[in-house]
């Protein structure tokens, strides 16, 4: 059976005596035109209908058509931005919510008979946006694997199976036939990229005045995020590189639940990984404690594996994204 290991050292300042005590053991495809109806004045009576009770379809005027695009184009438009504007938390919920607003928004567009003029530029723009929808949704189950962990990383999975630039091309075609409002997609959309901080990098931290030390090793493949809350605080979080230690010094007195969360590519904005992300909670808490005597000053140091090893003494437990202090 392996687990994280955890060790504790008791420090001494007198002449030359410490003590030191050890737990555990070893270290797009656009679609085609899909507008509605029948472009033209009217449309032909079905075969063995009345043509005095046949239904006539009329085309939008401009002026109508305009004002149905700016009218679909909010929601999706603010669904998209608030989608690339937030982090990793509750991420499945906005991103079910980003695609049943423009799954709406589109299938208004879609029954639109819009102006002759702009019926083949109407249909590459709604379907377009109908691809963008499907794999938008289609990323729901990347996100429930939590292989992608931020909205930034599931707009930038979405651009490289091509489908935000024909949303953006198709829009721009409309445009220019007639000023028809159309471009949905204000927000910048990088590439895939593998970001980190510096081993030891503090994200954020309180005053160390202490004389205590936590040593944090990371054997992992990933980089991870250690945080540190005392009661309901947040008051260390630390950047620890894959297969590095780091020491955080001066820790004050208390007792501190620690948590911590590896992955690919660390968003400073989102505060979180884009990808490959899990989530943990250190098995038990730390408590330092400083004694002092009229001789001594006695103090306590950890050390933190963050990555199973032969004989450890604490298992980690497994938390959703909502559950991590960031």
């Amino acid at each position: 059976m392996t687990a994280p290991r955890l060790i504790s050292c008791a420090v001494v300042t007198t002449l030359a005596l410490s003590a030191c005590t050890t737990a555990g053991s070893n270290d797009p495809v656009v679609g085609g035109p899909t507008a509605g109806g029948v472009v033209g004045q009217g449309s032909a009576p079905v075969a063995g209908s009345d043509p005095a009770t046949a239904p006539t379809v009329v085309e939008l005027t401009a002026e109508a058509y305009r004002a149905e695009l700016d009218r679909a184009r909010g929601p999706i438009r603010d669904a998209i931005k608030k989608l690339n504007d937030t982090g990793g938390k509750g991420l499945d919920d906005r991103l079910g919510r980003t695609v049943s607003a423009m799954e709406s928004a589109v299938s208004g567009l879609e029954v639109l008979v819009p102006p002759s003029s702009v019926k083949v530029q109407h249909g590459n723009y709604v379907g377009a946006l109908r691809s963008l929808t499907s794999a938008l949704s289609d990323a729901k189950e990347d996100v429930a694997a939590q292989d992608v962990c931020t909205g930034p990383a599931v707009l930038t999975g979405a651009d490289e199976i091509g489908r935000v630039s024909p949303v953006r091309d198709s829009a721009r075609a409309l445009a220019s036939l007639g000023d028809y409002p159309a471009d949905v997609v204000s927000v910048k959309i990088s590439g895939e990229r593998s970001r980190r901080l510096g081993n030891g990098s503090f994200i954020s931290s309180e005053s160390r005045p202490g004389r205590a030390y936590l040593e944090l090793k990371n054997g992992n493949n990933r980089d991870a995020v250690v945080v540190l809350t005392r009661g309901k605080k947040k008051v260390i979080s630390v950047y620890v590189r894959k297969k590095s230690t780091f020491k955080v010094r001066g820790v004050r007195d208390g007792t501190y639940k620690v948590y911590y969360t590896l992955g690919v590519d660390w968003d400073s904005k989102a505060r979180a990984f884009s990808r490959s992300c899990t989530f943990e909670q250190f098995g038990k808490s730390v408590r330092f404690r400083t004694t002092r005597t009229w001789s001594q000053i006695r103090w306590t140091n950890w050390t933190l594996t963050l990555n199973a090893v032969v004989g450890g003494t604490v298992r980690p437990k497994h938390i959703k994204p909502n559950e991590f202090p960031s």
